[in-house]
């Protein structure tokens, strides 16, 4: 059986005891850990925490850049392609028979559909 004396000593010399020995006594406030527990969760664990969300937004904001060039290059082939229809009317011409299946008298128009 061990005496008083014994489970003293025994406390005293748990290695655990001589760690928080080590702790500074403001870390050991319920406060800080509380406030140092919850920026952990909101930076680290919470569904729209900081590492996650900055990584999604990072992803889209390149894919929104890749859209923006892909625009841009669309409104630079229609203001050249709008360039042509104003200044040449053989460009007219063979705008409004490809989009608009326009035709000239005495002609017919066969439409092929490929599946």
């Amino acid at each position: 059986m061990v005496n008083d004396c014994e489970l003293l000593i025994i406390f005293i010399n748990n290695p655990t005891m001589k760690i928080l020995d080590r702790v500074p006594s403001w870390l050991k406030n319920k406060y800080v850990i509380t406030a140092i527990g919850f920026a952990v969760w909101i930076l680290f664990l919470d569904d729209r925490d900081f590492i996650t969300t900055h990584f999604k937004q990072r992803g889209e904001l390149n894919k929104l850049e890749q859209s923006r060039k892909y625009y841009e290059g669309q409104i630079a082939n229609t203001k050249k392609e709008l360039n042509q229809l104003k200044s040449n009317p053989a460009t007219i011409e063979k705008y409004a028979r490809e989009k608009y299946l326009m035709k000239r008298d005495n002609e017919d128009v066969f439409l092929v559909n490929d599946k």
